[in-house]
């Protein structure tokens, strides 16, 4: 079963709330979309993407690196450049600080929704 649109446009809102030179993981950004434990489903949503102004780039995986692409393309290169350029630094194994660079969103109270 495929998901609806409604869901993947949940989805790109959280990633749209990721502030530049900070990074959120799939896992998070699933939280944050109420749709709990579906990491997979926030690469597939951000692989689907066309809206330029969607900031994927600034998703990585739970270990704070760049994912792979299955795909071969330089998805990975044009991510880690874009995060460079916005002040996110990666460490010798290709990591980023979580401690530094995670995104720690305040919560949207149900009045500005």
């Amino acid at each position: 079963m495929f998901p609806d649109r409604s869901t993947y446009q949940a989805i790109y809102a959280v990633v749209s709330r990721i502030p530049a030179g900070t990074v959120a993981t799939y896992g998070q950004v699933a939280a944050l979309a109420g749709l709990p434990r579906r990491a997979r489903l926030v690469g597939y949503a951000l692989s689907a993407l066309t809206d330029k102004s969607v900031p994927w780039h600034r998703v990585v995986n739970a270990k704070g690196e760049v994912s792979h692409r299955s795909s071969g393309s330089e998805g990975g290169e044009i991510q880690r450049l874009a995060l460079e350029r916005e002040g996110v630094v990666f460490d010798s194994r290709g990591r980023i600080d979580f401690a530094r660079y995670r995104w720690r969103p305040e919560p949207i109270s149900p009045d500005h929704q």
